[in-house]
């Protein structure tokens, strides 16, 4: 009885393993997607959060049907603002980066990019081998950091995190998903943002998806404000 308690709890979002854990980091943020909704930015801004992340593309020929509205309405608050890609393993590295460029354009001030390295579709049953995302990961992120001056944020879960990233991509800050522990990235490199909660109720959206993610960035606003684009 109480373990089915607890699970319900969770599923609701109304208990979280990691909240106490993660708001010790002041610098808060949320990253959202067309699943949200239309979102009512400054409703949203207003709620103790620095930075937001807005899904703008993925693969070659995907955009996200609510990131134009969300770019621009967000960039009327004060929160800091930066978009992010999904990762295809199915389409090219320069076919992606030119997606990613004709939908998101670089404006100083912005966040860095960020490519989400995590399985989809068959690839989550069926891993495809290190070589293979890296050959279409390496030339999309060689391309976004000579379009955008910045390196790119690889956003990724444990697995695919141990599978495909670890030891390799030093000058690329990390984004880490750990929902039900604090993050602990076994190669020892710190993360930079940490992806604490997928089940988090806000004010100011009203979309297919009730809850949002929020994710805590390690540092003060001081150091993310000193990664924005230049």
């Amino acid at each position: 009885m109480a373990a089915a308690a607890v699970a319900a709890l969770l599923v609701s979002g109304i208990v979280w393993p990691t909240r106490v854990a993660a708001l010790r980091y002041p610098v808060q943020g949320v990253d959202v997607s067309a699943y949200q909704g239309a979102i009512d930015w400054p409703v949203l801004a207003r709620q103790h959060i620095d930075f937001a992340y807005l899904k703008a593309t993925e693969g070659a020929g995907t955009q996200d049907s609510r990131f134009a509205a969300n770019w621009s309405a967000a960039h009327e608050t004060d929160l800091l603002v930066g978009a992010y890609h999904f990762l295809s393993i199915d389409s090219s590295g320069a076919a992606q980066a030119a997606n990613v460029f004709a939908t998101v354009d670089r404006r100083s001030g912005d966040l860095p990019l960020v490519v989400d390295v995590e399985c989809y579709a068959a690839y989550c049953d069926a891993p495809p081998s290190r070589a293979e995302v890296r050959a279409v990961l390496d030339p999309l992120l060689a391309a976004v950091e000579r379009h955008y001056g910045r390196p790119a944020v690889l956003y990724a879960t444990r697995d695919w995190y141990e599978r495909y990233l670890a030891d390799a991509y030093p000058d690329n800050p990390i984004w880490f998903r750990s929902v039900l522990t604090t993050p602990h990235v076994d190669d020892g490199r710190d993360w930079t943002f940490w992806q604490w909660s997928a089940r988090e109720r806000l004010d100011g959206y009203d979309g297919d998806e009730a809850f949002i993610d929020r994710n805590a960035f390690r540092g003060s606003r001081a150091d993310l404000d000193a990664m924005r684009l230049p």
